[in-house]
């Protein structure tokens, strides 16, 4: 297979193993669990299977500045971009925190085409922009919010457009087994911090447990695994606009299992992210 479709599918299979992440937070919060403890959980759990997969797989492990870097993308990468999200849903509404957040994708290619020499044709850059408006559509929602809510939601957007570019040039050196290992393990120790300073409520119930574990293995682990296998196939632009169909699969998911109505809108604007997509995927 061409170099490029592997990348658009590794990127496709993140989009919708993020896309879980959503339903089965639903089902922790359900059993009693707080934010703080499911991302430590999260990361936590995470954090053990790829340690497992780092020794059975014989992985190198980063150094130097490459690991100080890794180590920055977790600590202050994942994690910033994680804690601007959630304070910005107590500031704005969800529909616009997530419509914030996907304004990444048409930062990270000008940034990757202006800092980092990847061309951005007019073709894509409008494929970009569909695959936004598409993206509007599907979130819908009532879109309100206070100046620092639009604020925390933008610096969300920024934080994890820099993550994507800066992963892009980690990968030229180190494998995403290992990068995403180092990154999992900085977030953690971050979310370990803030655990014993508020001690947060875990999961009471077995099923919410299972629902956390969902979220590091498939959420997590499968997710930022195949994101860093595409990330090294194809650019940072591309990239971060395939994952325009994250939200996409959100929608339909919970539609199927939390009987959340999908609306004609919400159609169209999945058939929008859709055909850009094609469009980006079938371009040079």
């Amino acid at each position: 297979m061409e170099p490029r479709l592997k990348g658009v599918g590794y990127i496709a299979i993140s989009a919708c193993s993020f896309a879980t992440m959503a339903i089965f937070a639903k089902t922790a919060y359900g059993s009693g669990a707080e934010t703080l403890a499911v991302l430590l959980m999260r990361f936590g759990l995470s954090s053990l299977i790829m340690i497992a997969i780092m020794q059975v797989g014989n992985y190198r492990w980063p150094q130097g500045r490459n690991l100080l870097t890794l180590i920055g993308m977790g600590s202050l990468g994942y994690a910033g971009q994680s804690f601007c999200f959630f304070a910005a849903l107590n500031y704005a509404s969800a529909g616009l925190v997530a419509l914030l957040l996907y304004l990444h994708p048409v930062m990270v290619a000008l940034a990757g085409s202006t800092f980092l020499g990847y061309r951005l044709t007019v073709k894509k850059f409008l494929a970009i922009l569909t695959a936004l408006a598409g993206t509007a559509l599907t979130i819908g929602g009532a879109a309100s919010g206070s100046t620092l809510g639009i604020f925390l939601g933008i610096s969300a957007a920024i934080i994890y457009s820099v993550y994507i570019l800066v992963g892009s040039k980690m990968l030229k050196a180190e494998t995403p087994i290992a990068a995403a290992t180092v990154i999992m393990l900085s977030a953690t120790a971050v979310f370990a911090s803030l655990a014993l300073m508020t001690k947060p409520a875990f999961p009471q119930t077995t099923t919410g447990w299972i629902a956390v574990g969902c979220i590091a293995l498939i959420s997590t682990v499968v997710a930022m695994i195949t994101f860093f296998a595409g990330l090294r196939l194809m650019s940072p632009g591309d990239a971060a606009t395939i994952s325009t169909l994250e939200p996409l699969v959100t929608v339909v998911l919970a539609a199927i299992y939390l009987a959340e109505p999908l609306t004609v809108t919400k159609v169209i604007g999945g058939a929008i992210i859709v055909g850009s997509l094609i469009v980006l995927a079938r371009s040079r």
